[in-house]
């Protein structure tokens, strides 16, 4: 399919930051935050309709952007992968974690350029690492999430073999030089390893 025909988006940025210890959407990358760097890249691709999935009670909304509230509070990613299925007008929808600094917009567009009309795909890295959170999910995957979540198994891992069982997605395996584009800012430690890497200061917005 050609690139962003029938896509949607959302970035996942409704995690409560706790080993972080302050709002990862709101770091300071390049003279951005990461959540600006986000939306800026998913519009540089050409998706126009972008969501943004919070916690209640976070607003985000001066960044020009659609936010949606998380219906399930503690369940991790799988919450805004459930708003992002249900708000989302296209058939299918690109998930993008908001603390993914080294994500390049090239990449997206080749992760794009795999799907079909009604299928999606999820990146699988050496040793059969699966990774959901820059992955693309037809809308009708949405059934699946809310079972999940209404059941209590909030895991991705569920979510990723429940719709390659139903042939909804389909495993890529990316190239090893591809693999920088999933390095995580889950937590503090992983925030100044990438500045170190960078021989630079963090900007502490």
């Amino acid at each position: 399919m050609n690139c962003c025909d029938g896509v949607s988006a959302v970035v996942l940025a409704g995690g409560a930051s706790t080993r972080m210890g302050q709002d990862k959407a709101l770091l300071g990358w390049d003279g951005k935050t990461l959540l600006q760097r986000q939306l800026e890249l998913l519009r540089s691709t050409g998706i126009e309709e972008v969501f943004v999935s919070v916690r209640p009670g976070v607003d985000y909304g001066s960044l020009g952007c659609s936010v949606v509230e998380d219906a399930f509070t503690h369940c991790g990613p799988l919450a805004g992968v459930e708003r992002g299925l249900a708000h989302a007008c296209h058939s299918l929808v690109l998930v993008v974690a908001v603390d993914l600094p080294l994500l390049k917009p090239d990449f997206v567009k080749r992760l794009l350029s795999q799907c079909e009309a009604e299928r999606g795909v999820v990146p699988m890295r050496r040793g059969g690492h699966w990774e959901p959170l820059v992955a693309v999910y037809p809308k009708p995957c949405h059934r699946l999430a809310l079972e999940l979540l209404l059941a209590g198994r909030c895991a991705m891992w569920m979510f990723v073999e429940g719709c390659i069982a139903a042939r909804a997605v389909r495993p890529w395996r990316i190239p090893s030089r591809d693999e920088i584009c999933f390095y995580n800012c889950n937590a503090a430690e992983d925030w100044q390893a990438l500045f170190v890497s960078k021989d630079a200061e963090p900007d502490h917005r």
